[in-house]
């Protein structure tokens, strides 16, 4: 193909964090490579960037062609943009941006998860009124695929169950606290000295937001129906103790924090939480910063999507992946929709009251008898039936500690139960309640 055959295609980069200096790069150094592939040369011209250093990580002979400002109404307005790359994260002023590219008719593609899992509906509204579109592949999982794949692969099929580990920060900590025999407080601290946890506020991470945002973003797409993250119930992982990772592998279980969405009969539960799986299951061998998630569809069966769930490289390859899906199919004369919103239905969404699963429960007790059949007298009260239950002795003169394992059971009830419990005189505390995933 000769160049003057070859389209260009304007880009303009809203923020210029090590995200964007990743598509920087990437579109800079593969940009023969990519206009040999798709027909199509893509461009960087305008950077957007409020912090000047940033934008020093820009070679001089190269940030001679681009105009660059610290003002985002310079890209938005600039006619000869074609794609707006949002990489600013959050909400606001990122929504105000993204709406107004897209109100100009201008392509969007954005990494930012918060923005999409929140904002998402409206979003969309303009970008159909418009004719463009706006991708995101790498607010979810970074460099593994798994949105593309469900509005075209998998568009046909009924999705009805995702399931898998979508944060890496909560995964590197829980590994070490498995593998190394670290606190909670340890392994925290080592993610923070790696860098997969910010150090003054991890909240987004250990407190599950961030897989919150996540799953709602992806059950959006695979239950054709809007999930926000108020839909979402959320638990983090910063009361899981050494002594439950290591009770949950003596009885064959090691703890993971699952992002769980289901699609039963037209209604959806969502929820996100630490979790007891089978150690012999795939998703127990997820170590580390690697993310894994499962797609559960009628025809498919069942896939997984494995990779680096996050970093710079893995994510900006993702960004670059949605640019070029869009210059694929672009055309000046006549702009279109690529993907669209897939919400087309207005599920239901089960509470997590009414969702049942089986829970793992750790109790420090008096060591007396009478005391199992006093516990087993709440349990019973309250429809919670035992499956196993293991008795540890503890330093604690004339105590004990019990370890229950549930058959499946309704939220609500065991909570009452336990509840219940708390007030025996032969409870001394209920230190642990984490729920039980067999994960067919």
């Amino acid at each position: 193909m000769k160049d003057k055959d070859i389209k260009k295609i304007n880009i303009g980069m809203i923020g210029f964090g090590y995200i964007a200096h990743g598509v920087f790069e990437l579109i800079s150094s593969q940009k023969e490579y990519i206009a040999k592939k798709i027909g199509k040369q893509l461009d960087i011209i305008r950077i957007a960037e409020k912090d000047p250093d940033k934008i020093k990580k820009i070679p001089g002979d190269v940030s001679s062609n681009i105009k660059i400002s610290s003002d985002a109404a310079d890209v938005l307005s600039d006619p000869e943009v074609d794609i707006v790359v949002e990489l600013i994260g959050g909400i606001d002023p990122a929504f105000e941006f993204v709406s107004s590219a897209l109100a100009a008719g201008k392509y969007v593609v954005t990494a930012n998860k918060d923005l999409m899992a929140n904002r998402g509906r409206d979003l969309y509204r303009i970008a159909e009124k418009n004719n463009v579109d706006i991708l995101f592949e790498a607010s979810v999982l970074g460099g593994i695929p798994i949105i593309g794949p469900l509005k075209t692969t998998l568009a046909s099929d009924r999705i009805y169950k995702i399931v898998g580990i979508v944060n890496g920060t909560t995964n590197y900590i829980l590994t070490r606290m498995e593998k190394d025999s670290l606190s909670f407080d340890q392994s925290l601290k080592a993610a923070q000295d790696m860098g997969y946890a910010e150090k003054a506020n991890p909240s987004s991470d250990i407190e599950g937001y961030d897989a919150v945002y996540k799953l709602a973003i992806l059950s959006s797409i695979a239950f054709n129906s809007r999930v926000t993250p108020a839909n979402v119930y959320r638990e983090g992982i910063t009361r899981i103790t050494s002594s439950d990772i290591e009770f949950a592998r003596e009885m064959g279980y090691s703890i993971k924090l699952l992002a769980i969405g289901t699609d039963e009969d037209g209604v959806i539960s969502a929820r996100v939480h630490p979790s007891l799986i089978p150690g012999d299951h795939i998703l127990a061998s997820i170590e580390d910063v690697f993310n894994a998630v499962y797609v559960y569809g009628k025809y498919i069966d069942r896939i997984m999507s494995y990779g680096r769930g996050a970093g710079d490289r893995a994510t900006s390859s993702s960004v670059v992946g949605d640019i070029i899906n869009i210059a694929r199919n672009f055309d000046r004369e006549r702009k279109g929709i690529i993907y669209g919103c897939t919400c087309f239905e207005n599920k239901k969404i089960r509470s997590i009251d009414n969702t049942a699963s089986k829970f793992y429960l750790a109790m420090d007790v008096a060591d007396r008898p009478g005391v199992l059949a006093k516990i087993a007298s709440v349990f019973g009260r309250h429809d919670v039936s035992i499956n196993s239950m293991i008795q540890k002795q503890t330093d604690v003169p004339d105590g004990a500690k019990l370890i229950f394992i549930t058959h499946m059971v309704k939220n609500k009830d065991l909570y009452l139960s336990v509840e219940k419990l708390k007030k025996l005189d032969v409870v001394r505390s209920v230190n642990s309640i984490i729920r039980v995933e067999d994960l067919d």
